[in-house]
């Protein structure tokens, strides 16, 4: 079993931005799909952005592409999610959350972070 553990989120201005880590141990990390996913208060657990296991693929939500970039160092078992831009409508726990193959459903990815806030205001 892989563990994933998230960290970086807080809250930020309007147009900041903010890094996330998803730190994974257990297995070996590269032969996981990571995705991140966010949930806001009283809505559904939403798709944001996916990677492959080899960093050679990645996919995003529509509302984040441009803003928003996931990237990979299997040296150090770490997803990354550089967020750019930032609007309110970011404001949400966001989880990492791994797989066996490629995937953009919550149903798909096989275990999970305990997930980190980050909020958006002024």
């Amino acid at each position: 079993q892989v563990q994933l553990v998230e960290s970086g989120g807080g809250l930020v201005q309007p147009g900041g931005s903010l890094r996330l880590s998803c730190a994974a141990s257990g297995h070996t990390f590269s032969n996981y799909y990571i995705g991140w996913f966010r949930q806001a208060p009283g809505k559904a657990r939403d798709f944001v952005a996916a990677i492959s296991g080899s960093g050679g693929t990645t996919t995003y939500a529509r509302s984040v592409k441009g803003r928003f970039t996931i990237s990979r160092d299997n040296a150090k078992n770490t997803v990354y999610f550089e967020m750019n831009n930032l609007e309110p409508d970011d404001t949400a726990v966001y989880y990492c959350a791994g797989a066996t193959d490629w995937g953009t459903t919550v149903s798909e990815y096989e275990f999970w972070g305990q997930g980190t806030q980050v909020t958006v205001s002024s």
